[in-house]
């Protein structure tokens, strides 16, 4: 019997966008949102408010442009400066996305003076041996997947408003190294991240791999990559490659689908370990990525079949508070890079926000595909 507090819902009630509205409207009665953790600008209050800019477009519910507003003013400064964030970290450049919305809709030169900030530290990003971007200061020559996600769909879009294409080659020249350190070829899949110089505790002494493919890391890459290309110009000269990229991975997807419920693992591959579990975020991304894929003419539509059973199978695990809120729950809380025991041993929490946040993307972009015939 379910507790007071929580209730399971019908699923067929509500329309994919307006699950959206309701994962959005859940985080908006629990948090003004000035006080969306944590106390920095960072990619935990930008996944989850990249969804609901992304809804407050479809529906044009101003009640989502100004809850974004409010946050991001409550961190940019009168000046432009940005109140409080890590400059070495990739992870706090990912919500200067948010500013260009801002900045076209107001004209206010706080937006631009601070993606003026944070997009040409980039230039000067500490990188290893081969090129790639460090994912944190106290994180040398280590890529990690997420990284992407921080830093390429800002840097693009950054390039192709302000006419600075060197940044469509530099984020694509990320991408693909990226990629061929971190690609296993048997599975397709890409394991969480990749050490250089294979000084990491995690990182594999020959390769520099780490140990396992984490789902919300795999999630990531394809989601910032549909993102890149929503500004890379067609005929930039590895648009062709990064396409190929994109389809190798999804296509390697529906066969770790958990058939019986639709959702993807905690570690991707392992679905026969006992002590392994379905998790909901990197089900998000990868029904997110897969339906905007198809969306844009990069993959067959066959795989709409996978996507609509992952967003079914998310939706099935949904229940309500009583307060008529979404709880969304199976959602790995953040983690490092570690073995198979690490990624199964983390916690999960109940809306999270870059649990939340994948949620809502995912919904808003099924809102837009063609149901199953």
């Amino acid at each position: 019997m379910k507790s007071s507090e929580e209730k399971a819902i019908p699923a067929a009630n509500l329309t994919p966008i307006q699950w959206a509205e309701k994962g959005c409207e859940t985080l908006m009665h629990k948090f003004e949102p000035e006080l969306l953790p944590p106390d920095r600008f960072h990619y935990h209050q930008g996944v989850f408010l990249s969804g609901m800019e992304k809804c407050w477009r479809e529906t044009g519910n101003d009640k989502f442009y100004d809850y974004i507003k409010r946050w991001v003013d409550s961190l940019i400064l009168p000046d432009g400066s940005i109140r409080k964030f890590n400059p070495d970290e990739l992870d706090d450049i990912q919500p200067g996305v948010l500013l260009f919305n801002l900045y076209e809709k107001t004209g206010d030169e706080r937006y631009k003076t601070a993606l003026h900030t944070l997009v040409p530290l980039l230039k000067s990003w500490e990188k290893n041996a081969q090129g790639g971007f460090w994912h944190k200061g106290r994180y040398p020559n280590q890529m990690w997947l997420d990284g992407l996600y921080m830093a390429g769909p800002i840097a693009v879009q950054f390039g192709s408003t302000f006419n600075q294409p060197e940044y469509f080659d530099m984020m694509a020249f990320q991408a693909i190294l990226m990629e061929e350190h971190t690609k296993d070829s048997r599975t397709g899949l890409l394991y969480h991240g990749w050490d250089e110089s294979k000084q990491a505790p995690w990182a594999d002494p020959e390769t520099g791999l780490a140990p396992e493919f984490w789902g919300r890391a795999i999630g990531w890459y394809p989601v910032a990559l549909l993102e890149m290309f929503d500004y890379l110009p067609d005929n930039h000269p590895d648009k062709a490659k990064l396409v190929a990229i994109l389809q190798d991975l999804l296509i390697s997807l529906p066969k770790f689908q958990d058939q019986a419920t639709g959702l993807w693992y905690q570690v991707v591959d392992k679905g026969d370990q006992a002590d392994n579990w379905l998790e909901n975020s990197c089900t998000s991304l990868f029904v997110q990525a897969i339906a905007k894929a198809v969306r844009m003419g990069y993959l067959d539509a066959k795989y709409m079949e996978s996507a609509w059973k992952g967003y079914q199978g998310v939706i099935d695990t949904l229940k309500f508070d009583d307060n008529g809120n979404v709880i969304i729950g199976n959602i790995c809380i953040g983690t490092g890079i570690g073995d198979y025991a690490h990624y199964i041993a983390r916690p999960t929490s109940e809306n999270d926000l870059h649990g939340v946040g994948a949620f809502v993307l995912m919904c808003v972009e099924m809102s837009k595909a063609q149901p199953l015939s």
